[in-house]
């Protein structure tokens, strides 16, 4: 089998397009993070959410300082992550900002709650989880924060919303998986031995 590698030279010159590019080359799977309470309330798109640790419960997402949530995120100490279904992609675009939507706008159109903290979380998410901010680490554009669990709701649903190469790509548990058994390694093993 032949694999071609291309090596990429990375110093301190890298252009921000060069690095965007290179980073859509990574899978991830669509978030809305909301923040604030009230009306004071708005959120963002983002692929940055990661697992932290079990015990406690705890995530990391990378929020641009620029966007609008993260005065409301230091304001109030507290954020959603809304891990969004497959069919849900115009709620993705609208947390984007596109159509020039702002803050409770972009709410409109779904159905929302609030569990411990108070912000919006989306009724029908994959997973929708209540979070207390625990630390916020700044860097260049961008800033880490750390989300101590509060709450979770988990839904039913199998397809989840991935952003892959500039574009949104639906991920079905059930539908994938059959293809995935179809070409497995080990399946493709056991096939060369008999």
């Amino acid at each position: 089998m032949n694999s071609i590698v291309c090596n990429v030279s990375i110093d301190r010159g890298v252009s921000a397009g060069d690095f965007r590019q290179a980073m859509r080359r990574l899978t991830g799977g669509v978030s809305v993070i909301t923040a604030g309470i009230g009306w004071d309330i708005s959120g963002m798109t983002v692929t940055s959410v990661s697992s932290l640790s079990v015990d406690p419960p705890a995530l990391i997402v990378s929020i641009n300082r620029e966007a609008s949530s993260w005065p409301l995120m230091r304001r109030y100490g507290f954020f959603g992550v809304n891990i969004l279904t497959s069919d849900q992609i115009d709620i993705a675009d609208r947390f984007t900002g596109k159509g020039g939507l702002k803050g409770t706008e972009r709410f409109d159109g779904a159905h929302w709650t609030t569990r411990v903290s108070g912000v919006p979380l989306l009724t029908d998410a994959l997973a929708a989880i209540d979070c207390e901010v625990e630390d916020m680490v700044e860097r260049h554009s961008h800033a880490i924060v750390i989300g101590r669990v509060l709450d979770v709701a988990v839904s039913t649903r199998t397809a989840a919303l991935a952003y892959w190469q500039g574009q949104y790509v639906a991920i079905d548990r059930d539908e994938d998986a059959l293809k995935l058994a179809e070409v497995s390694l080990p399946a493709s093993r056991a096939t060369r031995r008999t």
